[in-house]
């Protein structure tokens, strides 16, 4: 007479064979490629991510030179201008750019006040004229920017993600700031 198979008898992997297991795949796991190895042949070209950080650093970078024109246009729009500008140097900086912490045209070697133009070395744009489409130039580009940082979000790694949405968001709380009045 058989006896029937006793309900505690499991098919497939029993415990013990899976903590023997487990430190080995562990070893595996850490010796593959990690988040900054997406695919880059061979470690010469960098990653999507290194791409993007340094696009969004390139960006800010160009920001702040936006900013140095209309301040160097328009003086009287300096001590507005200065906490944001600060803010996108902080950017520059956060994706590993550099950015200059002081506006690098001051209002003294600027151009002839009221002239509507910035030096050539203060951006390659030419500012408006008049102040208030220099700051709506200067909200545009801003929008711009935090559009494509939004995007590019969706691509991104999770630390450079959090980082891209972030000053997305700040990107867009400028727009406003330049466009009240």
């Amino acid at each position: 007479m058989s006896f029937p198979p006793s309900p505690r008898a499991r098919s497939g992997p029993r415990r013990r064979s899976l903590l023997a297991v487990a430190p080995a795949a562990l070893l595996v796991a850490g010796c593959s490629a990690g988040p900054g190895d997406s695919g880059a042949d061979g470690g010469s070209r960098p990653s999507a991510a290194d791409r993007a950080r340094a696009r969004a650093a390139r960006d800010s970078g160009e920001l702040v030179a936006r900013y140095d024109a209309v301040v160097a246009a328009h003086p009287k729009l300096a001590e507005r201008l200065r906490p944001l500008r600060a803010e996108v140097v902080r950017h520059a900086e956060a994706f590993g750019g550099t950015a200059d912490s002081s506006p690098s045209p001051s209002a003294s070697a600027s151009g002839t006040p009221g002239s509507g133009k910035a030096g050539p070395s203060a951006s390659p744009a030419a500012v408006p004229a008049k102040p208030k489409d220099a700051l709506a130039e200067l909200a545009a580009a801003e929008r711009e920017i935090a559009d494509r940082r939004v995007k590019a979000l969706l691509d991104a790694p999770g630390e450079l993600a959090r980082l891209l949405a972030s000053v997305a968001a700040a990107g867009a709380a400028h727009v406003y700031l330049l466009t009240e009045a």
